[in-house]
C-alpha cells in the first residue's frame, strides 16, 4: 500500500490509503467549522469530482443495523462460546482453591517436596492458569474473531464517514 501525502503518525488525517481509522472525515479529527468536509480533510485539497455524499441514516441507525447484522452476531457468538465456559472453568478452579484452603487445611498443608506444600502448588497453579487463559483468549480472538470484527469495523466506518461532526 502507498502512504497518503502528509500521512504520518500523530497527524490528523494520518494513515494508510483507505484507512478509516486515520481519515479526518471518518474520525472528525481536525474538523473546524465544516472545513474538513469541504476539502476532504484539514490539510488536503478536494479530489477532482469528489463530494461527500449525503447520508440518509444517522450514526445511531447505522450502529443498530450493524448490531443486528449476521456478521456481528457471529462475532458475538464466537466470543461468548469461548468466554462463558472459560470464565466458568476458571472461577470453579479458583473457588475450589479457596474452599479447599478453608475446608481442608490439613490437605492443603500436606508437604509435597521440602517446604513446598499442596496449597503453594495450587496457588502457583492459579498464576499459571491465569497466564494460560490470557494466552488462550488472545489466540482464540486472533484466529476466530479479529478478522471478522475488523471487516465490520471498516464497513461501519465507511457508512458513518459522511456523518462526521
Amino acid at each position: 500500500m502507498d502512504k497518503q501525502d502528509g500521512c504520518s503518525a500523530g497527524e490528523p488525517g494520518a494513515g494508510w490509503v483507505d484507512d478509516p481509522w486515520c481519515d479526518a472525515l471518518a474520525s472528525g479529527w481536525g474538523v473546524r467549522d465544516g472545513a474538513a468536509e469541504a476539502t476532504g480533510g484539514p490539510d488536503r485539497a478536494p479530489a477532482a469530482g469528489s463530494a461527500t455524499p449525503p447520508r440518509s441514516a444517522t450514526d445511531d441507525e447505522i450502529y443498530l443495523a450493524v448490531q443486528r447484522s449476521g456478521a456481528f452476531q457471529e462475532v458475538r457468538r464466537r466470543y461468548r462460546r469461548f468466554v462463558v465456559p472459560a470464565t466458568a472453568a476458571f472461577l470453579t478452579w479458583y473457588l475450589a482453591y479457596v474452599i479447599a484452603a478453608v475446608a481442608v487445611p490439613d490437605l492443603m498443608a500436606h508437604r509435597v517436596a521440602g517446604a513446598l506444600n499442596v496449597a503453594m502448588l495450587a496457588g502457583l497453579g492459579q498464576f499459571a492458569t491465569t497466564f494460560l487463559l490470557a494466552w488462550a483468549y488472545a489466540h482464540h480472538a486472533r484466529r476466530r474473531r479479529d478478522a471478522a470484527a475488523l471487516d465490520i469495523r471498516w464497513e461501519t466506518q465507511e457508512l458513518t464517514r459522511g456523518n462526521a461532526r
